[in-house]
């Protein structure tokens, strides 16, 4: 986030400093979007119909409303396989950590002994344990963020696009 302050600072609505939030999905550019238009077709006409003949986005036909829209996109190949990778990371990782957290709230109500065991000096198991929490907390963190810039935001951004596209024009 960078805040603008000065002469040439754009004001915010209360006049004040604007706040620019650095936002990958606001700065990116659209398929099509900036680049000169041809004569022959409206500006971004050809990477939409290209779009549409590799099966990512549903052909162009007249919508009716942005609900309408919405709904098609949602059936769309594109946004299930979307849908499809993320519930394939996440699923199992939120399973995964919430028998981890059950494990280790279990041995320390079944098993104090256990936990208590010294592991070195005054650190005992149960402090050990209890670390590897927040550790696997900032871990499966980082593997989520990982995943899904790997695999989910460029076909999210796509179809983030395409919607817009889509919707431009359409009755509200």
């Amino acid at each position: 986030m960078e805040k603008q302050e000065g002469p040439d600072a754009p004001a915010g609505r209360t006049g004040g400093p604007a706040v620019r939030i650095d936002d990958p999905w606001y700065d990116a550019l659209a398929s099509g979007w900036g680049e000169p238009a041809d004569t022959d077709a409206p500006a971004g006409e050809e990477a939409r119909t290209a779009a549409e003949a590799a099966g990512s986005v549903p052909p162009q036909r007249p919508a009716h409303s942005e609900a309408d829209v919405y709904l098609e996109v949602q059936r769309s190949p594109a946004f299930q396989e979307v849908r499809r990778s993320y519930r394939r990371f996440v699923i199992p990782a939120a399973l995964a950590f919430l028998l981890w957290y059950l494990a280790y709230v279990v041995a320390a109500t079944v098993a104090p002994g256990l936990m208590a065991r010294p592991v070195v000096g005054a650190v005992n198991v149960a402090m050990v344990a209890g670390l590897g929490q927040f550790l696997s907390t900032f871990l499966l963190t980082w593997a989520y963020a990982r995943h899904a810039r790997l695999r989910r935001d460029r076909a999210a951004l796509e179809l983030r696009w395409d919607t817009q596209e889509m919707t431009r024009g359409v009755q509200r």
